[in-house]
């Protein structure tokens, strides 16, 4: 093997624990809008603020040492579409969002000003979702799935979301041809 130059020897960054499903009360720390080509994301960044799980994202973020790091705390909020087939049903995802955040902040009225969403409190429920890659990867991990007021968390007063399986598993490119049997009774093959 040929040496090449910058190896760094260390111990890689290994995937963290997804924050189990549940309730959370949480900080919002960020908010902006993403524009498509097919219409506007209202990206809500926050922080678990209370209990066990205190601070998960920041010190999640603050640990990783990957250069293209992301912040994993989000609720990412489809902004209603008059001209989209379900402008119904995202008007209503939209409002419950909004509701629980003015809820959580009595002082706060929704304004269209998503900078004003910053350091206001809500509630986060996040359920177990399954995941695949391309590659034939998948597993289970968690994602925030709505957000409802911090006093339903606090008393437990909330539907736990179900769980959100694959709709199609992967089908894995592999076949048995591209197994080779290993002859375990002589030198190996390498």
């Amino acid at each position: 093997m040929k040496a090449f130059n910058g190896l760094e020897i260390k111990k890689s960054v290994s995937a963290s624990e997804p924050l189990p499903a549940g309730g959370y009360v949480a900080k919002i720390l960020n908010a902006k809008v993403e524009e498509y080509s097919w219409g506007e994301v209202l990206v809500i960044s926050f922080d678990i603020a209370e209990g066990e799980h205190k601070d998960f994202f920041s010190k999640q973020y603050k640990e990783n040492t990957r250069e293209d790091k992301k912040w994993k705390g989000n609720f990412r909020l489809t902004v209603p579409n008059e001209g989209n087939q379900y402008f119904d049903s995202q008007k209503r995802t939209f409002g419950n969002a909004i509701w629980a955040i003015e809820e959580s902040n009595p002082s706060f009225r929704w304004a269209w000003d998503e900078n004003a969403l910053k350091g206001k409190m809500v509630g986060v429920l996040f359920r177990n979702f399954e995941w695949a890659m391309d590659d034939g990867r998948s597993g289970w991990s968690t994602e925030c799935c709505t957000f409802v007021s911090v006093e339903d968390v606090r008393t437990g007063n909330f539907k736990h979301p179900k769980d959100k399986p694959l709709k199609k598993k992967p089908v894995s490119n592999v076949s048995a041809e591209d197994f080779v049997p290993v002859d375990d009774s002589g030198d190996l093959p390498f």
